[in-house]
């Protein structure tokens, strides 16, 4: 007699197959709809004039809803996205310098000595300086 089963491997969370996506959406989609159904049965149901206010936290909104924010609040938010950016090469070339060999240590050691330029630029000018902010006389410093 032999061991052979079909459906074993369908049924394997180890072999990739279209019945565990299947499976897998299914639970998910159910245990969605199961919360959705119980936060509307369980939970609380007021309609008062704290609920019709635009901001329900219980802060009464007072003056323009636009508030400005200084330039420098932007710079670092960009300082940020550049050098996350900037940390995600690294790791990925990290992970792989093995296969990059040489050439790859030779383009990343570039790619950081432009960034660290980049850096030095952005110090000299005053953008991380939050006091400070950036240098917007038009002269070079």
């Amino acid at each position: 007699m032999s061991d052979f089963s079909p459906l074993v491997s369908a049924f394997s969370p180890w072999e990739p197959s279209g019945l565990s996506l299947a499976v897998f959406g299914a639970i998910v989609l159910g245990l969605m709809g199961a919360m959705l159904l119980l936060s509307g049965w369980l939970g609380v149901k007021t309609n008062g004039e704290e609920m019709r206010r635009i901001y329900e936290c219980g802060v009464i909104p007072t003056g323009r809803a636009g508030l400005r924010h200084p330039v420098s609040f932007f710079l670092t938010a960009v300082f940020f996205l550049v050098f996350d950016v900037e940390t995600a090469y690294i790791v990925s070339w990290a992970l792989a310098w093995d296969v990059a060999g040489r050439a790859g240590l030779a383009f990343m050691a570039a790619f950081i000595l432009i960034l660290m330029l980049g850096l030095a630029y952005a110090w000299r000018k005053g953008g991380l300086d939050p006091e400070q902010g950036p240098d917007r006389s038009g002269e070079a410093s």
